[in-house]
């Protein structure tokens, strides 16, 4: 089994409902969705090109999946997470954009937040110690030779290398897609996702991801409210 500390959206909100029909799945219900229907696009083409972030849901990583630590326990990762979340206050982000990232697109504020930044990295320090070191193995799988120095110094250290000053903030929308298909999924994806970008992003919650067993899609557990009101209703 192994855990994921990520953002995503509530359950009911726009973007998320929107987000699960395009990959597929609903990462709260675990339900497969009916891919939208877009005349640039096939079905086929959609659900073969969403394959890879439909296993992990629509989600912006914060801290990536791991297996817990020997001697810890879920419900201790559970209690330190409400702790931490509680005295963490809530905040705006900027609006999101299609974006694209390398050779895959995803969602990006259209400019940086810088408290989305000290969140992410508040959370891969604070739960490192919660984590098995990964593998010799589990690292080779990373491709470490494409790694800049700092990504492969963060692998080791943190066990993802895209964290600290590599951390960008992203939700995932497609796998990695060639170069001819790059406009026509850009064009679509802008066309269907632009009626739920245009508010800010309300982050009040840290969401623990699961997956149940190796190659199982990762599920919403949990989702923990951010704030003094939610640090008192723990204590």
């Amino acid at each position: 089994m192994r855990y994921a500390i990520y953002f995503t959206p509530p359950a009911h909100d726009t973007l998320t409902l929107a987000a699960a029909q395009w990959l597929g799945r609903n990462a709260f219900s675990g339900d497969a969705m009916e891919p939208p229907a877009i005349r640039s696009l096939g079905l086929h083409d959609v659900a073969f090109n969403t394959a890879l972030p439909r296993r992990y849901g629509f989600h912006a990583t914060l801290k990536a999946p791991f297996r817990l630590a020997p001697g810890v326990t879920e419900q201790a990762l559970l209690r330190h997470l409400m702790r931490f979340a509680g005295a963490h206050d809530r905040f705006e982000m900027p609006k999101l954009e299609v974006v694209r990232l390398g050779n895959f697109f995803g969602l990006a504020p259209v400019f940086p937040c810088e408290r989305m930044q000290f969140l992410a990295a508040s959370v891969v320090q604070e739960f490192d110690a919660f984590r098995t070191p990964l593998s010799e193995a589990e690292i080779e799988r990373c491709d470490p030779g494409d790694l800049s120095a700092p990504q492969f110094a963060n692998l080791h250290r943190w066990g993802h290398p895209y964290v600290m000053d590599e951390f960008r903030f992203h939700m995932t929308l497609t796998g990695p897609l060639s170069p001819i298909e790059m406009p026509r999924f850009e064009l679509a994806l802008r066309d269907y996702f632009d009626p739920y970008l245009r508010k800010t992003i309300d982050v009040a919650n840290l969401a623990l991801f699961v997956e149940d067993e190796p190659g199982a899609p990762f599920h919403v557990h949990s989702l923990h409210p951010m704030g003094r009101v939610a640090a008192r209703k723990i204590a």
